[in-house]
């Protein structure tokens, strides 16, 4: 098992995302520069998407603009289309990524198209991301359980994980979207995806309160990068049901306790997720 692992903080971008009331630009920014001192080298900031369907992230540029850049952090956007692309390079994010579904349903009612529609769209952004050396990482949704389909054949998982690797993205991170996975599915899900030779992430959300324990399993199938929000800000609006994302603060004590090295200062860390906290209303 590794002896070190990333977390890669999703707080600035997944954990406001869904908030209704807006969140200050000035605000949005405090959040990212107080994650950017406590050892974390991985941030996605914002996503450049419609602010029809995402209005929090109306303002990702301004935000990529205003936050203080530590130089041993990478600075990351979504970006679903050459659309984003555009804004996130013009924004200077240091990567971006992409996301497809592993299912047909959610993936209708996440982008409003087909899985190889996603897939389709998402080839010219890859080419002109290898063309500018922007690295990009990619996301699979729904890699246990869907909200639309139900289980999420582990085949079908890695098929999508096989087509993002293909098109250059550099790592693929799994996502329980739900929350709903336990210990059994994600170990038969990692046998289908982990002999692919694919680098993994995990992307855990905590509905069902068993998100470290399948970061447990993950880590004993050789992944060492954890998608984490602190506070456990966030979830997904086309998922029903779903509550927020694994608390970085909870990861970080996990994998600590297991001596695998993270990096992070707790108490940077703890402050960082009291200020996220604020703008949610003290919510966790």
């Amino acid at each position: 098992m590794t002896r070190h692992a990333t977390i890669f903080e999703m707080a600035p971008r997944d954990g406001l995302q869904n908030e209704k009331a807006v969140i200050a630009t000035r605000d949005k920014i405090r959040l990212v520069d107080l994650l950017s001192q406590t050892g974390l080298r991985k941030i996605e900031v914002a996503s450049f998407v419609s602010p029809k369907w995402v209005p929090q992230m109306a303002d990702a540029t301004a935000v990529l603009a205003g936050i203080t850049r530590n130089p041993g952090v990478s600075y990351a956007a979504l970006t679903p289309n050459m659309r984003g692309f555009e804004g996130a390079i013009t924004a200077h994010a240091d990567e971006i990524a992409v996301f497809a579904s592993a299912s047909e349903g959610f993936s209708q009612a996440n982008i409003n198209c087909s899985i190889d529609e996603s897939l389709a769209r998402f080839a010219p952004v890859l080419a002109a991301a290898r063309a500018a050396s922007i690295p990009v990482r990619g996301y699979v949704s729904c890699v246990t359980d869907c909200p639309y389909d139900g289980p999420t054949p582990p085949a079908d998982v890695a098929r999508v994980v096989q087509a993002l690797a293909d098109l250059g993205c550099y790592e693929v991170s799994l996502g329980d979207t739900l929350g709903h996975a336990t210990p059994q599915t994600i170990s038969t899900m990692l046998d289908a995806v982990v002999p692919l030779g694919v680098p993994l992430a995990g992307h855990f959300h905590d509905t069902r309160g068993r998100a470290l324990e399948n970061i447990a399993v993950a880590l004993e199938n050789g992944i060492s990068v954890f998608d984490a929000s602190v506070g456990g800000l966030g979830g997904c609006p086309y998922a029903p049901g779903a509550a927020g994302n694994v608390t970085t603060e909870a990861v970080v004590d996990m994998l600590e306790a297991r001596g695998v090295e993270t990096g992070i200062n707790r108490a940077a860390l703890a402050r960082a997720a009291d200020f996220a906290c604020s703008l949610v209303g003290g919510k966790t």
